[in-house]
């Protein structure tokens, strides 16, 4: 699916044209480079939020930093929300989400953690599932210190924080220790195959083609490349969604991920589970973080928000331990 430029949505044509001349893809060695320069934002709160950096352990006694965000006035009985942050799976910090957790807590006075998973240019699947669960049931035991009620836990995350999301809501599903009451995955990064028609030589600004293929390569490991990838590691690839909570999302129309998402969201309609999706002409991959000034970005995060105030008003799901 090769993209002209007269394809970019005139507000992103002038970006996504210095972004194909600057960053063409990805490489390995590209990925290492910018996860460099991404430590930089870790630690570092840009927004209004109350922030708090918390160490929990790992099986093996290694640490995961959690990122905790809360409104400075807190409030009683508000939503949490799971956020995992976008980068491949290879690169990212939850820092870089702040000013999208910043509009869920000041939309509802969630407290909302974002966990710092093992990326993959460290290590391969599952490690940031695993970290992303532990972040998940996290937040299910101490959510009530910052008001939380413990029936309305939400996922979401952008990119492969999408994909991740999709992964712990179809986890947690199955392990049945935490009830999740929706979930916002957006434009997520969930088929390792690459087969559809927007993922096959697709050359869009940001994220195309080239830089997907190296990006599963990194994440799946020896996975990739096989007919037996988890469901969990790529969740486009699980039969069964039933069970699975309320979504919403949106997805541009040139990017790599348009069909995969498309075709996740009618799957779950099809299984009889509420969904809200968008799909935004000319817009490519992460548009809404590239040129968030832009009416079409804007009118993106608001189709967003609406949807996650609704879901605040009408998505319940009790824990299992207080189940009768």
């Amino acid at each position: 699916m090769s993209i002209d430029s007269a394809e970019i949505h005139p507000e992103l044509r002038n970006a996504g044209v210095l972004i194909r001349l600057l960053l063409p893809s990805f490489t390995e060695r590209k990925f290492r480079m910018a996860k460099v320069a991404i430590q930089s934002l870790k630690g570092k709160c840009r927004s209004s939020l109350t922030y708090e950096q918390i160490f929990i352990a790992r099986a093996d006694k290694s640490l995961l930093r959690l990122c905790v965000y809360s409104p400075q006035m807190p409030r009683q009985n508000v939503p949490g929300l799971l956020w995992l942050h976008g980068g491949g799976y290879a690169i990212g910090t939850p820092e870089q989400s702040e000013r999208m957790i910043e509009r869920f807590v000041n939309s509802s006075g969630c407290v909302v953690v974002s966990p710092d998973y093992r990326l993959s240019i460290d290590a391969s699947y599952p490690a940031a599932l695993e970290d992303s669960y532990a972040a998940l049931l996290w937040l299910k035991n101490n959510g009530s210190a910052y008001g939380m009620r413990d029936d309305q836990l939400m996922v979401g995350g952008e990119s492969s924080g999408g994909g991740l999301a999709v992964a712990v809501a179809l986890y947690a599903r199955d392990k049945k220790e935490v009830a999740i009451a929706f979930q916002m995955p957006l434009y997520p990064m969930l088929d390792d195959r690459m087969t559809t028609t927007s993922a096959t030589d697709n050359d869009a600004p940001v994220w195309n083609s080239k830089s997907n293929e190296i990006a599963w390569r990194l994440y799946l490991g020896d996975w990739f490349g096989q007919a037996a990838v988890p469901e969990y590691a790529a969740p486009a690839r699980c039969r069964d969604l039933t069970g699975l909570p309320p979504a919403c999302s949106f997805v541009g129309s040139i990017e790599p991920f348009r069909d995969e998402t498309i075709q996740y969201f009618e799957r779950l309609s099809a299984a009889g589970i509420p969904v809200h999706y968008r799909v935004f002409d000319g817009c490519f991959h992460g548009f809404d973080i590239v040129c968030p000034k832009s009416k079409v970005a804007m009118e993106a995060m608001e189709f967003l928000l609406e949807c996650f105030r609704d879901a605040t008003e009408q998505y319940f799901a009790v824990q299992p331990a207080e189940q009768i």
